[in-house]
């Protein structure tokens, strides 16, 4: 039987990658240089701060002076990651310049001053933002653009956690629930993992988290699958993906409460910036303030000493999952993820005592299944796990980030995604759009309960 190969669709493969490999390689390395110098001012920032712990106390004003910014000179770089979607799925006015130098600054004002929140996404709105740029210039079509803004995605993320795959995977899953757009796949692929290599060749670190659970003896590359033990992950599970829904639905909640009887927006962030000193002050800890990956002490309560145990309480995860919703709800910038990642990693140091498992091991479980439930991303967040803590445990973060993913529900911390196909073929949200969508039906589902009782 011959073979009928035709040599101009191999040529025209091979000029898709080449093309787009000498688009993205400028991109990547401005985002990877971008997202170097924002994570050594976060670090100086938080060294900073533990340095001078009364800076706190100019929280209040450090809120009012960002958000006068994003008000008198944002235009539309307030609407966040959720813009850079939006311009994603329909290319329209597209992502003001403007964006990226605000969120890098008033994040990293965010954090000087105490404010709990994150990073992630401040780089995806810097890789989004810088992606736009260039757009214009290499004149491209809407389908050409969205997947050059995917790529920016791709390199944000892949740069600031040092995770290029999943990176990669992120940007295309993150769009819409239960589909990915596979078009996109090679240039994302590129582009994360040169934002990586730039962001790591001007000498920023990551750190370095590690599952050892000696108590397991298991030394497979990666481990056969015990079913007690999946049973107990599985359990936790519906956990981690009850506690990513129960973050996205405060922070939303908390969100529409401030702009609703917080009429001056300058006052918004002076209340959350109250409020959240006046808990960590009765606490009597500043553990929950900051990114929270380390702490001043060195043996308080964060992601780090969450797996051997160390600092941890059974709440823990509570009061980063609320003060985090608290400083972004009411003004300030930062992102969601690390938050995340304390919340799910001090969750699962806390429920390994009692269903019998490795401290270590489900922390780090909890660590990539809290953020899978919270932004519905769970082949990302299973090899995200790989990334970070090696493919001994596989199958059991697979098993996670999967369980928590379908039990977040139709939740996000991002809403403009869409939903391509209801979760477990829920009736209710076919037809629905977007997650927003989904939120506001929600609403008027308890809405009309509540009336009819």
């Amino acid at each position: 039987m011959p073979i009928r190969w035709d040599v101009r669709e191999h040529l025209s493969l091979g000029w898709f990658v080449v093309r787009w490999l000498l688009m993205i390689a400028p991109v990547a390395v401005l985002i990877g240089s971008s997202v170097a110098f924002f994570l050594w001012l976060l670090a100086e920032a938080t060294q900073t701060r533990w340095a001078h712990p009364e800076l706190v106390f100019g929280l209040p004003l450090a809120g009012i002076f960002i958000v006068w910014c994003y008000h008198s000179m944002g235009s539309t770089a307030g609407g966040g990651n959720n813009l850079v979607m939006e311009q994603i799925h329909q290319p329209g006015a597209g992502i003001p310049k403007r964006m990226m130098p605000l969120v890098l600054f008033a994040t990293v004002i965010t954090h000087l001053f105490g404010g709990s929140a994150g990073r992630e996404g401040t780089a995806v709105q810097m890789g989004g933002s810088i992606a736009q740029v260039f757009s214009r210039p290499f004149r491209l079509s809407d389908e050409d653009t969205r997947i050059l803004l995917t790529c920016g995605v791709a390199a944000g993320f892949g740069a600031v956690f040092g995770t290029p795959l999943a990176g990669a995977i992120f940007a295309l899953e993150v769009l819409a629930v239960d589909k990915m757009r596979y078009e996109a796949l090679i240039p994302c692929l590129m582009a994360s993992v040169l934002g990586d290599l730039v962001c790591t060749a001007w000498g920023i670190g990551h750190t370095q988290y590690q599952i050892v659970a000696p108590e397991l003896h298991i030394d497979a590359a990666v481990a056969h699958v015990s079913l007690v033990l999946a049973a107990k992950v599985m359990l936790a599970s519906i956990l981690f993906g009850l506690a990513g829904f129960l973050f996205a639905e405060i922070t939303h909640a908390l969100s529409g409460l401030f702009k609703k009887y917080v009429t001056r927006y300058w006052l918004r962030p002076v209340i959350g910036a109250v409020v959240v000193l006046g808990i960590s002050f009765l606490l009597g800890t500043r553990d929950y303030l900051g990114l929270g990956v380390g702490s001043a002490s060195g043996d308080g309560i964060s992601i780090v000493n969450a797996f051997s145990g160390v600092g941890v309480t059974p709440w823990s995860w509570w009061w980063k999952l609320l003060l985090t919703a608290i400083t972004l709800s009411s003004g300030f910038k930062g992102g969601e993820v690390t938050p995340l990642f304390f919340v799910g990693a001090t969750l699962g140091a806390a429920l390994a005592g009692v269903l019998g498992v490795p401290v270590d091991l489900l922390a780090g479980i909890g660590f990539i299944a809290v953020f899978a439930g919270a932004t519905n991303t769970p082949l990302a967040c299973t090899l995200m796990g790989v990334e970070l803590f090696g493919a001994q445990y596989l199958e059991y973060f697979a098993i996670a980030c999967f369980l928590s993913y379908l039990f977040s529900g139709h939740s996000s911390i991002y809403l403009s995604q869409q939903i391509a196909a209801p979760k477990g073929g829920v009736f209710r949200y076919r037809g629905v759009d977007t997650l927003k969508s989904a939120r506001d039906a929600r609403r008027f589902w308890w809405h009309r309960q509540s009336h009819d009782e």
